[in-house]
């Protein structure tokens, strides 16, 4: 069974047991969350879309970890005209285990 979900803006194709690294959530590591923002659930040969989102279909995780990714920097310049702008990012993420799949 796997179901198409989508949280932080982004959608993720998930099964039980997966790992995803989705946007921060703001919950502690170690609590459990529900996601109600199911678009697609797929069970063997059956496969039944939401318009937009499934109602009453539920996926269930666990926060395992909270991260940040790698470092992005970011160089502005004019050629010329002594214009330099250095910046760097580095995007909070939320790691996530899939633990169940409910309808």
């Amino acid at each position: 069974m796997f179901a198409v979900l989508a949280t932080g803006g982004r959608q993720y194709k998930v099964c039980e047991g997966d790992y995803i690294q989705v946007e921060k959530l703001e919950n502690p590591v170690g609590e459990s969350i529900s996601i109600d923002k199911v678009l697609m659930l797929g069970d063997g040969d059956s496969i039944q879309v939401g318009a937009p989102y499934l109602d009453g279909v539920t996926v269930k995780g666990e926060i395992t970890e909270q991260l940040k990714g790698e470092k992005i920097i970011i160089f502005k310049m004019k050629r010329r005209k002594k214009y330099r702008r250095k910046n760097g990012h580095r995007q909070l993420y939320t790691r996530l285990k899939i633990t169940e799949i409910s309808k």
